[in-house]
C-alpha cells in the first residue's frame, strides 16, 4: 500500500509540473491611468459596479483593461496582472471603452488625489496565459 501511495504522489507532482509548464507569461508596455468610484469616471447611476458585475470597493487591487488586451492578448475577467513598480497582483474586474488601445486603468477607490498624482504613465505589465 505504501508503494502505491508514493507512486500516487509522484503522478500528482508530475501532473502539476506539466500544468505549470503549459502556461506562458506575457509581458508588454501599456499606458496606465487611474480611476475612482465616481459617477463622472464610471457608469452613470452606478459608480461601483464593474463591467462583469463585480462590486468595486476601496482597497481592492483591481484594474480595467482596454478591449484589445482582452481580445488579442489572452487577458480575461479575473486574470491576475503584475504592474512593474507596484506591489502585488491586480485582478482584471473591468473593461474600458472600445476607443482605448493598449491601456489599463488602475482602480484607486475614492482617493481622487492619489489617482491624479498617478496621472498617466507607461508601465510594463505581465500575466499568465494558458
Amino acid at each position: 500500500m505504501k508503494y502505491r501511495t508514493k507512486n500516487h504522489h509522484l503522478i500528482v507532482f508530475s501532473c502539476l509540473l506539466f500544468l505549470v509548464s503549459c502556461t506562458e507569461t506575457k509581458t508588454m508596455k501599456v499606458t496606465a491611468t487611474a480611476y475612482n468610484s465616481l459617477e463622472s469616471q464610471t457608469k452613470k447611476g452606478d459608480a461601483v459596479t464593474a463591467a462583469w458585475g463585480d462590486q468595486l470597493q476601496p482597497g481592492m487591487k483591481a484594474i480595467a483593461v482596454s478591449r484589445d488586451l482582452l481580445e488579442l492578448e489572452g487577458i480575461e475577467h479575473g486574470s491576475k496582472v503584475s504592474i512593474a513598480g507596484l506591489p502585488g497582483k491586480f485582478t482584471v474586474l473591468d473593461k474600458m471603452n472600445k476607443r482605448w488601445k493598449q491601456k489599463i486603468d488602475i482602480y484607486m477607490g475614492e482617493n481622487v488625489g492619489q489617482a491624479k498624482e498617478w496621472g498617466k504613465k507607461k508601465v510594463e505589465i505581465s500575466w499568465q496565459v494558458d
